[in-house]
């Protein structure tokens, strides 16, 4: 291969990084302007969690069949629209005047990203080689822990600086940059095996998924035995049952199952999920926990973020792949994501102790889950083949968006229904919306409320912890049982997932 064609390979995965960093940026940016939220918009603490889950929601509904299309239409395309649709949602974000228009905003932002993250995998796995192809891969997820370890920091200093909307104003020259490199350097490609769209199954998917979140976040205020709670956990219920069915049956699926019948497969993706919910649960916690109980500023509060995501990036660049090759995947895996969670019991134990107590457990948490992230990755990649890259990489986003927005619902959830029972009972309805709201109304009684709001956090971090480790047991068994079943000679990548053979993608010019 020309030297030239060997640039091109790694500036194309520049281009890739960038377009993940978009993605990245928004969410690790908005979680410290959870706080500025509430009292610019007059926001209650349901309203940001569904700012927060109408992008992941918008992402997890549409990943998988995005990456089924990416795979069939062309990656490229892909790129195109996605990028598109994520900077001009950006913008919307930006202007919005409501808690509603920037839900609309987050709606069009999550579903440009469900266009971008299974695109920039599937082109990865197309213009890299089995010899590069792990090392390109350890590369993009460094770049998305670069993106939370710069994310806090940007946005604290944007809204110490500027109104809250410039975090999401950010994007959009990120996004015009990435359109250009992308025309100039991406090469088209699909799968030319692929198969027409599943129309039946997308809006299944989506309704039951979103009934689903919804039904979590209503919890907090209605109590499971609410219809506005039964109702959509009935549809989901009955949505996601007749979308199994149908999945199974149709000969043009959306989502293939016989990806699940492999267990390296099962277990990585299993792993993700519940970390998913944990980490982004516990996320969503922290930034009130360090802006509402210890009093810091949103720039302050990014920056204390900051060794966590630095953590991350020296664990899943420099021990996690020492670390598989000496012990094994599934050893790694379940090791990393139990470590992760004895970290954040550890958080949990110091929500009131200040940020000396809070920083150890920070780094434990950032380094085990850099360790376990690029283990679990291996594993996935390592059971589909590269031909249906975009489809299967759109799986397993789809579980993570869906682990992270049920985490931020369920344990946004937890913390208000908790606040809310140990609050004063002389307190006026509405009270549990927020710590600063309760505060206001609490007279004399502030003592009692702030203890009562540490309580909520610590309960709340403490259900997080325990679904990591919950994960990282599962994960580690899975893989393990994977890997005691493997033969002496494995299967090569491109090999079938479910018995078809795997075919070479198709390229077409640039």
């Amino acid at each position: 291969m020309a030297t030239s064609e060997r640039d091109r390979k790694w500036w194309i995965l520049g281009v890739l990084c960038l377009t993940l960093l978009t993605t990245v940026l928004d969410n690790t940016v908005l979680n410290v302007a959870v706080p500025t939220l509430i009292e610019d918009l007059d926001a209650s603490t349901a309203d940001v969690q569904w700012v927060i889950n109408a992008y992941s929601l918008a992402l997890a509904g549409l990943l998988i069949a995005s990456g089924g299309m990416a795979d069939h239409f062309g990656r490229k395309r892909a790129l195109f629209a996605g990028l598109t649709l994520f900077g001009g949602g950006s913008l919307i974000g930006a202007l919005a005047g409501s808690v509603g228009m920037l839900i609309t905003a987050r709606v069009v932002m999550g579903l440009g990203a469900s266009l971008l993250m299974p695109a920039t995998l599937a082109v990865l796995m197309h213009v890299f080689g089995d010899e590069e192809r792990m090392k390109a891969i350890g590369i993009w997820m460094a770049v998305s822990a670069a993106g939370m370890a710069g994310g806090p920091v940007i946005g604290g200093f944007l809204l110490a600086h500027f109104w809250w909307g410039s975090v999401f104003l950010i994007n959009v020259p990120i996004a015009l940059v990435g359109l250009l490199a992308i025309a100039w350097l991406v090469p088209e490609s699909r799968n030319p095996n692929s198969e027409r769209p599943d129309f039946v199954g997308l809006p299944l998917s989506v309704v039951g998924m979103v009934s689903l979140v919804w039904a979590v976040i209503a919890v907090a205020e209605h109590g499971w035995s609410d219809p506005v709670v039964l109702g959509p956990l009935a549809v989901a219920a009955v949505a996601i049952a007749v979308f199994t069915v149908w999945e199974r049956h149709t000969p043009h699926p959306m989502l293939d199952m016989g990806l699940f019948a492999e267990r390296r497969f099962t277990g990585a993706a299993l792993g993700g999920l519940l970390a998913a919910f944990g980490m982004g649960g516990s996320l969503f916690l922290l930034t009130q926990q360090l802006q509402f109980v210890l009093g810091y500023s949103p720039l302050e509060t990014g920056l204390r973020i900051v060794p966590f995501a630095v953590a991350l990036l020296i664990g899943s660049g420099a021990a996690s792949a020492p670390l598989g090759k000496k012990i094994g995947l599934a050893r790694t895996v379940a090791l990393s994501m139990v470590t992760a969670a004895l970290g954040l019991c550890a958080i949990a134990a110091a929500s009131d102790s200040g940020y000396g107590w809070t920083l150890p457990g920070l780094i434990v948490v950032g380094f085990a889950m850099g360790t376990a992230g690029p283990a679990a990755g291996a594993a996935l990649m390592s059971a589909i083949p590269p031909a249906r890259a975009g489809t299967a990489s759109g799986v397993n986003g789809t579980l993570q968006e869906l682990g992270t927005g049920l985490g931020v619902a369920a344990l946004g959830a937890a913390l208000v229904a908790r606040f809310d029972a140990g609050l004063p009972s002389a307190l006026p309805d509405g009270a549990e919306k927020s710590l600063p709201t309760a505060l206001a109304s609490a007279g004399g009684r502030v003592t009692e409320v702030r203890d009562a709001f540490v309580s909520a956090l610590e309960t709340s971090q403490f259900l997080g912890a325990l679904a990591v480790a919950v994960g990282g047991v599962a994960a580690g068994a899975l893989l393990g049982w994977a890997g005691r079943d493997q033969t002496a000679a494995p299967a090569p990548v491109g090999a079938a997932v479910s018995g078809k053979p795997g075919a070479p993608d198709q390229q077409t010019p640039a």
